[in-house]
């Protein structure tokens, strides 16, 4: 179990701690967020994503983070509220993290070490990274920024059916 996400936890935005055995079965899509970018519009896509897949097992978690062009300025009650107002995103939000450098959360440091980047980097480039962990608890994939939501739902479709 030790090399499974299901070893972290981190806490929603509403102050409340996940641990993530809570999602033992289930698919995930996690996603570093931020809402002055210009992927921003992105939220509309995961939150369709969610909607269209949680039946079936898909969890999309998304984690605001702040490290790329001071691009997720507000505190978690406003991303909350942005998100909720302009996209009705109703997945999960947790609070804002940092996803590169010494404070990484822990969760993000496995995350990369299993799923490597453009010529093997480990860091996150940019908002909207998307990370893919299979029924398992194991990363499958990292997707780019550039990728949008629905360029995932093969991906997605083939992990649900496993």
């Amino acid at each position: 179990m030790s090399d499974t996400i299901y070893q972290f936890d981190a806490i929603l935005n509403n102050g409340e701690n996940i641990n993530f055995k809570d999602y033992q079965g289930k698919v995930l899509l996690i996603v570093n967020t931020a809402s002055k970018c210009g992927f921003t519009p992105q939220y509309d896509g995961l939150q369709k994503l969610y909607k269209q897949f949680e039946p079936q097992g898909l969890e999309v978690l998304g984690f605001p983070c702040d490290q790329f062009g001071h691009q997720e300025p507000g505190e978690d009650n406003e991303i909350q509220e942005f998100c909720s107002l302009n996209f009705n995103v109703n997945f999960p939000l947790f609070k804002k993290i940092e996803v590169n450098g010494a404070n990484a959360a822990p969760v993000y440091k496995y995350l990369k070490e299993g799923a490597a980047g453009v010529m093997g980097s480990k860091s996150v480039k940019w908002n909207f990274t998307k990370f893919l962990v299979n029924k398992q608890g194991k990363v499958t994939k990292r997707y780019a920024s550039t990728t949008k939501p629905d360029e995932m739902i093969k991906d997605i479709e083939k992990l649900l059916a496993e």
